[in-house]
């Protein structure tokens, strides 16, 4: 199965250099390039592309905005793959609370590209990298919470809220099985049923809820 991408970049440089990158890999096709985020909406319901590599800083309509009206879009199952050349930034914050799955640096290596596409088409949020967890933490530290519990959270049993915890402290499904004695599938199913409550799109917008919610301190790791 052919993985439909679209790259948004306004420098025609980067974008040719990710199309070679990506092209070269089997099971890649990029089936558009987007100049600014106008262009991107536009190209997204024309194309239906599976993933979207997302520039932030665009003339005409940044990649946050671009990436909140793809998702909006009730015909969309785009994942959006943020890609910059700064670290920790308010932009970014703000790009994963539009609903971006993941977040990378543009000079990461060709195979971490690669491999974070892939995790983010296959539905999941690409937060094993230690600059996307530092980038949700400081994403937490500057959202103020608010005064009451996030809507949906009492619908969790304790045994999900446990899972969310973990999720919110970047835990994978294996060390969320190893932890608390589970079987795969039933981590999964936790997973799944906590997203569904919630109203959540992946795992990022689990850790945003968790961090606003007050169930984990941004600070703790443990």
């Amino acid at each position: 199965m052919t993985l439909r991408l679209l790259v948004v970049d306004d420098q025609a440089l980067v974008r040719a250099g990710f199309r070679k990158l990506l092209e070269g890999v089997d099971g890649f096709e990029v089936v558009a390039e987007a100049a600014d985020g106008a262009e991107a909406v536009d190209l997204a319901r024309l194309w239906h592309p599976a993933v979207i590599l997302m520039d932030v800083r665009m003339p005409v309509l940044d990649g946050i905005e671009a990436t909140r009206r793809i998702l909006a879009e009730p015909a969309s199952s785009a994942r959006v793959l943020v890609l910059t050349t700064f670290g920790l930034d308010d932009v970014v914050f703000e790009a994963l609370r539009a609903g971006a799955s993941g977040f990378m640096l543009k000079d990461a290596p060709p195979e971490d590209l690669v491999a974070a596409v892939r995790v983010v088409a296959a539905g999941e949020a690409l937060l094993a990298p230690a600059v996307t967890r530092s980038v949700v933490e400081e994403f937490a530290r500057l959202s103020p919470r608010p005064m009451e519990p996030p809507e949906g959270l009492d619908r969790l049993t304790p045994r999900e809220l446990e899972v969310l915890g973990l999720i919110a402290r970047g835990r994978s499904n294996g060390e969320i099985r190893s932890e608390l004695v589970l079987s795969d599938a039933t981590v999964k199913t936790h997973v799944t049923h906590i997203l569904a409550k919630l109203g959540l799109r992946d795992r990022v917008q689990a850790v945003i809820y968790a961090y606003e919610a007050g169930l984990v301190i941004p600070s703790a790791r443990r």
